[in-house]
């Protein structure tokens, strides 16, 4: 071997020993959002959109513009089902302008949005949404399988939680997914609880938010997410994140844990809704503070002491608001 062939050997080598230090250090990649001058942070929630603009996202996407406009927003949450039916099929699919940039115009919306995948996400080719040729085609699209946005007084930590669902593996459900990333399944969930663990633990932020696709607590079609109550929601509860984000039921939905001060909201309604699926009245446990089975969006407000949520319908009216201090969430239970 001569010495060209040698050095080649010994970057190699280099390169993979730094990429096992990356994969195993327990990091999640971080973002950076500083808060206002006032030192408040504001959010808009959309979930489960991505259908060209049909089944009124576009109405949706014109009543997150004004509402953004009006809180002073920072940047956008997804939690995921971003592009229908079967997520993007290559980074160069053309459902990614017609569906995001085409989509979302206005003005107050022109910041960036961080976005997990979800199972429909999986459908399709899962790594096109995470490349980067997205961003050169949109600046605003930021999406992983698991990162932290710091938001100084808030953190927020996005989960992957589509490998967390065993009926995936199997195809009881009649469709394939993209696992070329998680090649097992149990070890997959467990580096990614331990990574949460610890970014949870490190994290001394006022607000401590966790955002995943699918569902801990719902009434919704799709129901609780058992793997996730089991497995996720504990570590929860012992580093006292305060709220739960999710989509995957087409719907807007907050309910508040029974043992804990977590409050699990879902926003999934930012296309196609499925208004008269469940009748909420037969199963509608005292912990359910709303229900709402058409379409809309969650805005977020918080600052050192309070903390704002509002639920919005197409036409940009209200339809619950939910407003809470630290020190009352974490007295209540």
């Amino acid at each position: 071997m001569d010495s060209h062939q040698k050095l080649i050997s010994a970057t190699a080598t280099s390169l993979c020993f730094l990429l096992c230090i990356c994969m195993t250090n327990g990091e999640l990649q971080r973002f950076i959002e500083p808060a206002k001058s006032d030192g408040s942070v504001s959010f808009i929630t959309i979930g489960d959109w991505g259908r060209r603009g049909d089944y009124n996202q576009s109405v949706v996407a014109y009543q997150m513009g004004r509402v953004g406009e009006k809180i002073g927003l920072d940047f956008v949450v997804s939690t995921g089902d971003n592009f229908y039916d079967n997520g993007l099929f290559s980074e160069h699919d053309p459902n990614f302008k017609e569906s995001f940039s085409n989509i979302y115009t206005a003005p107050s919306l022109q910041k960036q949005w961080y976005s997990v995948l979800g199972n429909h996400d999986y459908r399709g080719d899962a790594e096109a949404q995470l490349s980067s040729v997205l961003r050169e085609i949109d600046s605003r699209w930021t999406c992983l399988r698991s990162f932290i946005v710091d938001a100084e007084l808030v953190e927020i930590f996005f989960v992957d939680t589509t490998p967390f669902v065993k009926e995936y593996y199997t195809e009881e459900d009649g469709h394939t997914y993209d696992w070329r990333a998680v090649p097992s399944r149990n070890s997959y969930v467990k580096h990614l609880l331990r990574d949460v663990e610890a970014s949870l633990k490190r994290s001394k932020a006022t607000w401590k938010i966790v955002v995943g696709h699918h569902a801990m607590r719902s009434i919704g079609h799709h129901g609780n997410t058992v793997e996730l109550v089991e497995e996720l929601l504990p570590i929860m509860k012992e580093n006292g994140v305060d709220l739960y984000m999710n989509g995957h039921d087409h719907c807007l939905e907050h309910i508040s844990d029974e043992d804990s001060p977590i409050q699990f909201l879902t926003s999934g309604a930012g296309s196609k809704a499925w208004r008269g699926d469940v009748d909420p009245t037969t199963n509608n446990p005292k912990s359910v503070r709303f229900y709402y089975d058409g379409q809309g969006f969650m805005s977020a407000r918080f600052t050192h002491s309070d903390a704002e949520i509002v639920f919005y319908n197409v036409f940009g009216e209200v339809l619950h608001k939910w407003v809470t201090s630290k020190e009352l969430l974490h007295s209540s239970v």
